[in-house]
Formats: C-alpha cells, structure tokens, sequence
C-alpha cells in the first residue's frame, strides 16, 4: 500500500526553493512571496517560527499546490528497481507475443545500425540522429534504448530491448461481500443440472437481500468464480466424469517398433442388416473379429446371432491356424472375451466367479499375454476403427437395398424392413468387403506409409518369429472345458445330457477332471486331462442327446469409468453447500405482498412531420491551389505503393494453399484406395498437425474447392 506521508514534513523557504517543486518558486524570495499571497503564516498548525540560530520561518508541506504534494509523496515511495539476471530476462522475453518480439528485433536493428555509424568514425550523437530520421523515430527514443542495454552484453541485448508492459500484474478483483453469499452462489452453479450464472446469481442476490449481506456486481462475481475455482473442476462438478475425461487427450500409442502377430486387437461389432438364418430367424449378426495391431490388417472373423465364447474360441483358432499364434492380446472385458475357456488364471480378469480349480484358459496355456481395454473406452481399441469403416462399406453394400437398417433408432431409412439377405448371400459380401478392406491401398498409418494393409502385414510377417501350433495345441482352442468329477463306481462323465465313457476310465474313478469337447458337435467324444493339465485319454459318446446350444450369451453392461477421487475431494472443497441448503435460504425469503396490477395502453404515433427538407450533399469543388494539388497527388501514389505491396503479401499465401491443394490430391488418393507413396503419407502426417492445415481446412471446409480459383 502506498504512503501518503513524504520523508521531510516542514520546509523552510530556502529548502523549497532548492527541491524545485512544481508550482513553486526556485528562489527564496519567490517562495517567500508566494507564502504571504496564500496566507501561509495565517495557518498555525501548518506554520511555525523556526528555532535555532537564524530564525525564520517553516511550512508544513501540506500547504503546498497540488502538484508538488504528488511529487514529494512519489519520491518517498521510489523503490529501487530489482536487479534481474540475464536467464530472468530470457525467461521472461520466450513468454511474449511474436508482435512484441517483432518491437524488439526493430530495437535491436536500430542499436545495430548506430554501432555501425560509429564503426564508421561517426560520433554518437550523429549516429543517433542518423537513425532516428531514416526509422521515423525521435533521437531521445534511441537514448532510451541505449539505457536499456547499458552494461549488457551484445548478445543479449535483444532479450533487454523487449518491452516491459507485460510484467504489470494483473489487477485483483477487489470489493467486499458476505462469505456466505459467496458459497451459496458456488453450491447454486456447481450442479450438474448445469444451471446459467445469471440465475444463480439472482437466487443468491435474493437471499443476499433478505439477509442483509454484502455482495458482488454479477460480471465480477463470474470474474472470480474463474479465477479461484479451476476449469477442469467447475467441468467435473457440471459435467460429471464424462465431462471429466473430455479434459484429458486421448493416448496416442506407437505400433512402428512392433512387428506383425506380435500384438492382436479383438472385439464384436453389430453389422447393421437384417440377415434370415436358415432356421427363420431375422436379426442383425454380430461379427467377432481378430485384428493384427502392427498392421491394422483383419486376421480372422466369426459370424453369429450373438457375441459368444464359442465364435471367439473359433475364431482365435482360424487366426492361428493360418497365421500362428501371437505374443499379446488386447480384449475388451465382455463376457464374450473374459470366459473361462479363453482366460481363466489370467490377472486383472474381472469376469464370472473364480474357482481354486479353474482350468488354465486356452491363452495362459499358450503363453499369450491378456491386456484388457478400458470398459466403455473406444479409443482404447484401434479395431473401433475398422468397424467404423465397416458400417460404410459394408453395411450400405448396394446387394444389402432394403436390408440395411441404419446405425440407430431414429436414424432408419424408408424401405426399413423391405427385405431380409440370406445369411449364405450375407457371408459371402462380407468375406469380399474384408479383404478388399484388407488390399486397399494407399493407407495413411505410420507403419502403412502409403501401402495396403496386406502388403504391410507380408513385409513385416516374412522376417518376424511366429510360433506355430501343434496338433494338440489346437485343441485347445477347438474344445470347450468342463470342470467335472468321474463317477465312483465305473469312471463315466455327464455333460450337457451327454454320456462319456471309456475303459481305460474305472481306474480313474473318483476324480476330478478336465473335459474338453466341440461345443458344436458334444456326439463327438470328449478329451479328458487331468487336473494338472495331463493328457489322460479320450471318452465316445453313449447317449446322444439333443443338440446343447452354447452359444447363447447374456449381454454384459460395460464397466463404467474409473472413479476420480481427487476431483470429487475437489468439488467437495469448492461447493461445501448443497442445493437444499440454497433452496432453504429461497424459503426463508418474505414475499413481498403483489400490487394490484393497472392496464397501460399507449397510443402509438406513427409518421412524423413531412416536407422536411433533405441535407443537400456540397459537390465536388476542383482544386485550383498548385501545391495542395501536388500533396493530394502524392497521397494518391503513396496509397497505390500500399495498395502494390498489399498485392505482394497476398501473392506469398498462394505457397500455403498449394501445400494444402497437395495434402487434399493425398488424401483424395487414400480415399479411392490409390497408392500413396511413403514420403507423402509421413509429410501429410507431419503437416496435418500445422494450424497452417488447420486454418486452410476450416476455409475448405466454408468454400471448397474454390477457395482455389484467382
């Protein structure tokens, strides 16, 4: 806070003359003179009878003009500027605007040229003058500069040339008002109902009223609500979590340092066409996929009425089959994923109940490492991304008219319902839409650089280590497993209605056992292994039951997002209050008793007064004066010269829109499955991420193609 009090309270006129003062004499007869004009020895308490030797007489400074007052009270709160280190300085010149940079390089240049007039033998003093004229800029300015730098190396004397103006702090929002208010108005806005500031800011300035407290003008209110409670959490306490994590970016995870089959992505997809089953049903399918991770490319795929464990284990086995089996796999938790069949023993598997004697899933016995994806989280999967593509060139493949359903409720086309394909016809689309999914060029990946996913998978699978399956590691995958005990007596095993049986049996009676079979085909025997994983033999079939449907599946809800107690602690912190505890407050308001109401009705005048003269404009008036003529004249050229050199400027732009006219012919390419070379699938990759690309894309975006047109 600054002191209103100057150092030296009393002043003889001899001192005063000396300070200088504005408004005052520099004599001591002036100011003499000037004190017995105001009167200054009729004010005791500002006037006194020096003492000490020489006598005379002293004013307090309180009798002195305005002006002098100020500028003894400035000199009594001088502070010596802080001495700043050249890292401070930089520090502090990498925090302007390019505009202010700009100011500074312009300095810079104009100290570098009266360096170079003295180098030249030219005084300073002429140097300076020099400068001044040809920069339109007066000499004590360029003095300024070379006060700036004094005692600076030459080398930093652009950081020392920048302005200061930035280092003002911000001004605080002053004023008071009650604290209670204050978080009565917090509690009311950090809803999630989301409720706008204005009618917060009413309920709380009516409770104000009747309480009798200080408050806040509204805008300076909403000025401190963003100052004191962060962004992020006022998004957490409106919002909620998913408002939560949109202030969070999405992961981005390099696959150029792996290789193909060294990870694998799957997940189901609903495929949105009526497709009739040969038993009569009518429904949309579901696809399980397998996708390789390195490439994008789709490895294999399952078609059915639900997602199932069964289609996943067949799927998984077509993969390896044709390709081997891979390092790591990526599932979403479904129920679908995380069976017992596929990932029992695995960690971090949160699915169905386990059991001390759970069998070992097919991938822990193959020593393929499970990473489960975020539940609900669709960036966590880049197989989301081929299904997107998928919904469109599948899904809306022309043999599909009438079938097609739309992707959602309110989204149905008019022949909805026209027409079911038949699951034969519906197979084979698909096979077709995946490979060329697969073969279409010009992909824009990092590890694709222009090339197709099959060709990127091929250059990457010919020199990678795969591990193949053996004929009994395909059983695998080609079996289901049942936890079962062996009956006392003679050894059979009962699953699913069906009967197995073998001699070899009754010497193993009694125990518990592993038994493995086809979920498609239970007539066809069973393997039994023991607890252990020991192969023990296998067992026929001696009762043929019906066919046992598993492949029905419960839908599984996916798991919500991970609960974020720090920011709940930090909601809590800045909304103590609850909204009942502002409703409460809008109870205790007395209402004021109505007014009776009166009917106004004012007449409308329409017209006004006619014949009103009109301004009558003066005309052009030639210009006779020689000289003025030629300073017009000389206007008009200089406006030309800037009209000239604003066509200049506009000249350069047309390098950025040929950059950006060659990243649309790239991506055109990419979209017609043209070959894209690798040079210009990592150029685009690099120039997408410009605000240059940004900026030329929202003008394509407004105008098309002819933003390009002269």
């Amino acid at each position: 806070m600054t002191d209103l009090t100057p150092s030296k309270i009393w002043w003889t006129a001899d001192e005063i003359a000396t300070a200088a003062l504005p408004d005052l004499q520099a004599t001591k007869r002036g100011v003499n003179s000037h004190a017995d004009r105001c009167g200054w020895r009729g004010h005791p308490e500002f006037a006194r009878r020096r003492a000490g030797r020489g006598g005379g007489w002293e004013y307090h400074w309180k009798l002195f003009p305005l002006r002098a007052q100020k500028k003894l009270i400035a000199e009594a709160n001088k502070v010596e500027p802080l001495q700043v280190g050249r890292d401070d300085v930089w520090q502090y010149f990498e925090t302007l605007n390019d505009a202010t940079k700009q100011k500074a390089q312009d300095r810079l240049a104009a100290i570098q040229e009266v360096v170079a007039f003295e180098t030249a033998g030219h005084t300073r003093f002429l140097a300076v003058g020099e400068v001044a004229e040809l920069r339109g800029v007066s000499e004590r300015t360029i003095w300024n500069w070379f006060a700036m730098i004094e005692g600076v190396s030459s080398e930093d004397w652009l950081a020392y040339l920048a302005p200061r103006h930035k280092g003002a702090q911000a001004r605080k929002v002053s004023g008071d008002f009650h604290p209670d208010w204050w978080e009565i108005l917090k509690a009311d806005f950090l809803r999630l109902e989301k409720p706008s500031f204005a009618s917060c800011y009413r309920r709380a300035k009516r409770i104000a009223e009747n309480k009798k407290w200080d408050l806040l003008p509204e805008r300076t209110a909403r000025r401190r609500l963003e100052t004191t409670v962060p962004r992020v959490t006022q998004v957490f306490a409106r919002e909620g979590h998913e408002g939560l994590q949109r202030c969070f970016p999405p992961q981005t995870r390099d696959r150029t340092g792996m290789v193909a089959l060294e990870g694998v992505n799957a997940d189901c997809h609903k495929i949105d066409v009526f497709v009739e089953w040969p038993d009569g049903t009518i429904n949309r399918p579901q696809i399980v996929a397998f996708q390789d991770l390195y490439s994008g490319k789709f490895l294999s795929w399952r078609i059915d009425h639900t997602p199932n464990k069964v289609a996943v284990m067949a799927a998984f086995g077509d993969m390896i089959d044709e390709f081997g089996i891979p390092q790591r796999c990526l599932f979403d938790n479904g129920r679908e994923f995380a069976n017992k069949w596929m990932t029992a023993g695995t960690k971090t598997r949160f699915r169905f109940k386990i059991r001390e004697d759970d069998p070992l899933g097919v991938l822990p016995l193959l020593g393929i490492q499970v990473h489960w994806a975020t539940p609900g989280h669709g960036q966590a999967k880049p197989i989301e991304r081929g299904f997107r593509d998928f919904a469109d060139d599948i899904a809306k493949h022309p043999r599909f008219e009438g079938a097609y359903v739309g992707n959602r409720p309110d989204a149905k086309p008019e022949n909805y319902g026209s027409r079911a394909i038949e699951l034969d016809e519906f197979l084979r689309i698909v096979d077709d839409g995946i490979a060329e999914h697969n073969a279409r060029q010009g992909r824009l990946s990092e590890t694709a650089n222009g090339r197709s996913f099959d060709e990127t998978f091929a250059s990457s699978y010919a020199n990678a280590p795969v591990r193949k399956a053996t004929e009994e590691q395909r059983r695998l995958w080609l079996m289901g497993q049942e936890v079962v005990t062996m009956q006392r007596s003679h050894g059979l095993v009962k699953i699913h209605g069906n009967e197995y049986w073998s001699d070899w049996m009754n010497e193993h009676a009694g125990t518990r056992v592993v038994v493995r079979f086809d979920p498609e085909d239970l007539h066809a025997g069973a393997y039994i292994y023991a607890a252990s994983g020991e192969f023990m033999g296998f067992a026929e079939c001696k009762m043929k039951v019906g066919f046992f449907d598993l492949t029905a599946a419960k839908d599984s809800a996916r798991q919500k997002a991970a609960y974020r107690r720090i920011e709940s602690k930090l909601r809590d912190h800045h909304r103590p209050l609850k909204a009942k505890h502002v409703a409460a407050h809008l109870d205790d308001i007395t209402k004021p008793e109505p007014s009776p109401l009166q009917a106004k009705v004012v007449k409308p005048s329409f017209g006004g007064q006619r014949n009103v003269p009109l301004v009558k404009r003066p005309g052009y008036i030639e210009q006779t004066d020689p000289e003025l003529a030629a300073q017009t004249k000389a206007l008009v050229v200089s406006m030309q010269d800037k009209k000239d050199q604003r066509a200049d400027e506009l000249a350069a732009i047309e390098e950025p829109l040929e950059r950006f006219k060659r990243a649309l012919e790239i991506k055109r390419r990419s979209a017609a499955a043209q070959p894209v070379g690798e040079a210009e699938a990592k150029w685009l990759r690099g120039y997408e991420m410009t605000p240059e690309y940004r900026g030329q894309l929202r003008m394509h975006e407004s105008f098309g193609d002819a933003m390009f047109l002269e």
